[in-house]
Formats: structure tokens, sequence, C-alpha cells
């Protein structure tokens, strides 16, 4: 008999994504269950449809903690033991540190709100967290309190856009107005950057001349519904092996990378 895994996911939005998941969860599909639902917003229509599956939900209210900060910034406190100036030499979200007190304010409401998002997540057993249109960049500290073996990734993304081109919280917005021909999503695990981490799967479709941004989010977010599965499924028969290659530049340097080798398996189709 096929061992289950247990599959978080937060979302903040209408959970579209989760829907596609946990319809194949139940068709069996994937081997696996969604055991909670998580959100940063209070309104998100993904909610709803983790209860009428009678999956537990919780929200940490991202929005609330900002406001707080902003009225009295001196009063915000990170839960002890965090270490924010090893958390800032740890990411890579922001390249150049310009504005310092902006950068605080990111880093301090985001482990904040973490912090709830860790002690909520950690009633339930898991084995794979996903982010199924979960629109907040993640911390080191979040994803270190997740991926607690380091050589085995467990956070897993789907992301608008064929990477690592338009990274970033518009995608499929950035694709059409750039005039590309070609528009795709990718599945990817989580790293310290804005969707840079190592790509699982990817799909493409072709740009018609009379498509409009509505139409080219409809086409990708077929390709989500069906790529998304198929990527967790890998992870569920435990496919997908980390490998970090060197590759040699034109220019005599090198490049090192951490790429997702999925085993005894084809191109995803």
């Amino acid at each position: 008999m096929t061992t289950k895994i247990k599959i978080g996911a937060l979302i903040s939005g209408g959970g579209s994504n989760l829907q596609a998941i946990i319809d194949a969860c139940e068709k069996g599909a994937i081997d696996g269950r969604v055991v909670f639902v998580g959100s940063d917003n209070p309104a998100a229509g993904g909610i709803e449809r983790a209860a009428r599956h009678n999956i537990p939900t919780f929200v940490v209210d991202y929005g609330s903690i900002i406001g707080q900060y902003d009225r009295a910034p001196n009063a915000a406190a990170i839960p002890q033991g965090i270490d924010l100036d090893a958390l800032l030499a740890k990411q890579t979200l922001f390249k150049e540190i310009r504005d310092a007190a902006k950068i605080r304010r990111f880093f301090v409401t985001r482990v904040i709100a973490e912090a709830k998002l860790v002690e909520q997540i950690q009633a339930f057993p898991f084995d794979l967290l996903i982010l199924a249109g979960f629109m907040r960049n993640l911390t080191p500290y979040f994803i270190d309190s997740i991926n607690t073996e380091r050589k085995t990734p467990r956070i897993m993304n789907i992301h608008p856009a064929l990477l690592p081109a338009f990274a970033g919280v518009d995608g499929y917005g950035d694709t059409f107005r750039y005039g590309c021909k070609i528009g795709g999503c990718t599945v990817h695990f989580i790293d310290y950057g804005e969707d840079s981490g190592p790509i699982i799967g990817q799909r493409a479709f072709q740009i018609q001349p009379d498509d409009t941004l509505a139409s080219i989010r409809a086409k990708g977010l077929k390709l989500e519904w069906e790529l998304y599965p198929r990527c967790i499924q890998l992870f569920a028969q435990k496919r997908l092996r980390m490998a970090k290659k060197t590759y040699e530049l034109p220019n005599g340097k090198t490049t090192r990378r951490t790429v997702v080798e999925i085993v005894d398996s084809v191109f995803i189709k």
C-alpha cells in the first residue's frame, strides 16, 4: 500500500491551485492529502474551499501586523532567539540595502508574522509545504524552520512565468507587456531569493497576436492546474533529487547551481 504524504498549503487568494491539488489528491493522482491550509489574508476565498473538504485552516493576518508596526515601530519585537542581522546576511531578496529603514520594516514584520505561521503549522505534522498563490516573500528564518534537513527542501511554489524570466508578483503581466511569443509557468523549490530556487517542472504555451492579458492568464492557469499536481506527485514518489552542478563559462569562469533531477523519469509532457 502506498504511503500518502501529508501536504500543508499557504494561500493568499481564491485558491484555484489549491483546489486542483485537493482534487488530484482525492482522485489518486497525488499520493497525498492536504492536512492544513493557512493564509495571510482573512478574506482569502481558498479558506472556504478548504472548509468544504473538512481541511483545517488558520489565518495569520500580515496586514494587521504590518499596520501595528507602522503605528508603533519601536514597540515591535521579533521573537527571542532570532538574529535579524544573520537573516539579512543570508537573504538574497535585496541585493543592495539602500534604504535600511525600509528593509528593517520588511524583515521585522515578516519575522513576527512567520513566527506565528510556524506556531500554527507545528500543530500539523506534514511532509511538504506548498505555496498556492501565497503572495508573501519568505525569510530565511521561515525557510530554515521548514527545511529541517538541508539536503531535502520541502517548500514548493508555482510561478506564473518561465523562470528565471519575470520573477516577482506579476509573471503573466510581465510576459505580456514584454511582447513574448511564449508564456508559461514554473514549479520550483523555495530558496532565499525571489523565485530563484531550483526548478522542478515547467509548461509553456504559445502567445498569439490576438491574445490579451486575460487570455494569457487563462492559458497559464490551465497549465498550472496540471503541472503543480504532477510535481507534487514526483515529490510523493521520492523522485526528486537535488544535485550541485558546476558549469564552465565561455569566459573561463565557472558558475555553480543546485538543480533538481527527476529520477527514473522523462521530461514532463
